[in-house]
């Protein structure tokens, strides 16, 4: 259990401090670079900022969720849901850089709330360990979707990271409710939008 931790503390170390990595492609790297004003990147990069704190916090969730999944087909789903969302942080990162922005400065609390808040849903059990997953991913293509309509219309890179994102979080969604994740009651549906509203606002300005 000991080495099991310390695993966890290094994976949560290298998501907030390093720079991640991504094997597939940027989804904007064929694309040019338009020209923003000096607010539009302000905004953009605030807002890139919120999607790259979102996903240290799904890898958080995830990495919580596996450390006490009660099966082993549920922890190795939820190993690879949180592999594949360091492509995301990668995406983020580079792009958020590019605006002349920067990562959010509170992403170790985040992370080590998330963290807790995972570990608490996989030991409830399996079935609502993916269903916390699943929902999790709906509320993040949500957000997402809000997220391209208050981009300039001229800023296709970051417009065409966040589509891909949207694309994969919906695939990660119909997969976790595959597997057997159950609805989350209409209460805890709720107050995950309230934390995650919480997290947005700060997130935009730190």
């Amino acid at each position: 259990m000991i080495d099991t931790l310390i695993k966890e503390f290094d994976k949560g170390l290298r998501t907030v401090f390093t720079r991640a990595q991504s094997v597939r492609a940027h989804p904007d790297a064929q694309l040019a670079e338009n020209e923003l004003s000096v607010a539009q990147k302000r905004h953009a990069a605030a807002l890139m900022r919120i999607n790259h704190t979102g996903e240290v916090c799904a890898q958080a969730l995830y990495n919580g969720q596996a450390l006490t999944a009660h099966n082993v087909k549920t922890a190795a789903a939820l190993k690879q849901a949180s592999e594949e969302e360091t492509e995301h942080l990668a995406w983020c990162e580079k792009r958020i850089r590019e605006l002349g922005g920067r990562t959010s400065v509170l992403n170790p609390l985040w992370y080590a709330g998330s963290f807790a808040l995972g570990a608490l849903a996989g030991a409830i059990g399996d079935k609502w360990s993916l269903g916390f997953l699943a929902e999790t991913e709906h509320q993040v293509g949500r957000h997402l979707q809000s997220h391209l309509g208050k981009l300039a219309p001229t800023d296709e890179k970051s417009r065409a990271i966040i589509q891909q994102m949207q694309l994969d979080e919906a695939q990660h969604a119909a997969s976790a409710t595959a597997q057997g994740g159950a609805i989350l009651p209409v209460p805890v549906q709720k107050a995950m939008q309230i934390s995650s509203k919480i997290m947005t606002q700060t997130t935009y300005y730190l």
